[in-house]
């Protein structure tokens, strides 16, 4: 860490840190936001009464690349077809993530908006 200091590095280290993690705060927003969109899309494949391999065909062709996986299509054509109404994950067993908080997130904007 003295070597940092003495270098001049620890601000640039940290704006970089913090850069990165406003980035892959927003790339993990857009990808989930995303699958919301396709889970909606299932959502509607089930009530014209597609099958699970139709719909995901239909979600292959519109999403190409992003397309959730064939595994997850289905699970979600499964749980609409067995009258699921929401579109949130379970809860899952084990730890929540902690790094992501109020606190931290304004860390990172008052650093950034000191010097851009």
């Amino acid at each position: 860490m003295s070597i940092l200091v003495s270098a001049g590095l620890v601000e640039p280290l940290l704006r970089y840190c913090c850069l990165c993690m406003v980035m892959f705060s927003n790339l993990v927003t857009f990808a989930m936001q995303e699958d919301i969109e396709q889970q909606y899309a299932i959502k509607f494949c089930v009530e014209l009464n597609k099958s699970a391999t139709e719909t995901f065909a239909s979600l292959t062709e519109a999403y190409g690349d992003a397309t959730l996986s064939r595994t997850m299509v289905y699970k979600w054509h499964k749980a609409f077809k067995e009258g699921r109404e929401n579109f949130e994950d379970d809860p899952r067993s084990g730890r929540p993530v902690s790094s992501t908080n109020d606190q931290n997130v304004e860390v990172v904007r008052a650093v950034m908006a000191k010097d851009h």
